[in-house]
């Protein structure tokens, strides 16, 4: 069946990943339902109306997370499903009502929504923190790993919510999926990077481009890092959608690079920021961990893009949106964010 009779849905279609996701299924000819939480708000959806095709296409959806049943409508009719809507709140006052209860609840409405539309395959796009995350890094990673909730949960490190919340989200969509004779997949993405077309600031760009910003608090985020680029992150879900072999979880992880390493490139390639070269608890010598994604290359998958490439698209889709300042001597009131 061609992607030109299909239907697909896709949650959380404004943010980074939703959006870029969005694009491509319309260049690849599938008619898309986008859900969002305000179809009125323009600022918020008006770069998914602005893409080609999206006025024969496209359609804009209001659905909601923390709202029971919300993604049945959208979903109804669907061939396919992607989910990628996920709070993604660092700051949160109130993580357990803000960012972890509506990305559980709202993975099973979201597969209720699955089960009675009788949808082909749903594709969950996870994190690397429901893998990686624990007080010893192994040397590899595989699809087989998860991380330690009381070891979060006691450390409470940057980003420790979405950890938990996307770790509980996955493992209660495997046990529904089980019970409910449901085809899903997850990815498994690491921090991604790249070019964007929302209008504000993609959460995951705030950690990757902290050497630049010197936003301290997401450096033991990359300290042993690992990245995607957008394109090739968006470019799998895809791919594991259409390909009937695929089942269960797919790590999505193009390059093993430490802090260090991109802070090095970036310095090279924008000496305008002033990149720091040295950084607490980070030496040359630390042993490298690496993600595996061999999984996902023996389906025939091909990765397209460098490390560069992906620093160097975020960096200046920044840029033109006026969310980097130019170089830091305009900022050196420490106000670069």
């Amino acid at each position: 069946m061609g992607s030109e009779f299909q239907v697909v849905c896709v949650t959380g279609a404004a943010g980074f990943i939703g959006s870029w996701l969005v694009m491509k299924l319309l260049e690849r000819g599938y008619t898309v339902r986008a859900t969002v939480r305000d179809p009125n708000n323009m600022k918020k959806v008006k770069h998914l109306l602005d893409l080609p095709e999206a006025k024969t296409r496209l359609s804009l959806w209001k659905a909601d997370l923390t709202e029971a049943g919300s993604f049945d409508e959208a979903i109804n009719g669907c061939t396919g499903v992607f989910h990628v809507a996920t709070p993604m709140d660092f700051e949160s006052k109130d993580p357990e009502n803000e960012v972890i209860k509506p990305t559980v609840e709202g993975v099973l409405s979201i597969m209720r929504a699955c089960a009675k539309a009788k949808v082909r395959r749903l594709v969950f796009t996870s994190s690397a923190g429901t893998m990686d995350v624990q007080p010893h890094r192994k040397p590899v990673y595989y699809e087989d790993d998860w991380s330690d909730m009381d070891f979060v949960l006691a450390t409470k490190m940057t980003g420790w919510m979405y950890f938990v919340s996307k770790t509980m989200a996955e493992k209660a969509a495997w046990k529904f999926a089980e019970e409910n004779n449901i085809d899903f997949i997850s990815i498994i993405p690491s921090l991604v990077v790249g070019p964007f077309i929302m209008s504000s600031m993609p959460p995951s760009l705030i950690t990757g481009l902290s050497p630049i910003t010197r936003n301290e608090a997401h450096y033991s985020i990359m300290m042993q890092g690992h990245c995607v680029h957008t394109d090739d992150l968006c470019e799998a879900h895809i791919f594991l959608f259409e390909h009937p072999e695929a089942k269960g979880r797919y790590i999505c992880s193009s390059h093993d690079a430490s802090l260090l390493e991109v802070a090095n490139l970036l310095r090279k390639r924008y000496p305008e920021y002033d990149v720091p070269t040295e950084f607490e608890g980070m030496d040359e010598g630390m042993e490298k961990v690496s993600f595996s994604t061999q999984k996902l290359l023996d389906l025939g998958f091909k990765y397209k893009y460098t490390l560069e490439d992906m620093f160097v698209g975020a960096v200046e889709t920044c840029r033109e949106k006026e969310l980097l300042p130019l170089s830091r001597e305009k900022h050196t009131n420490g106000a670069c964010h």
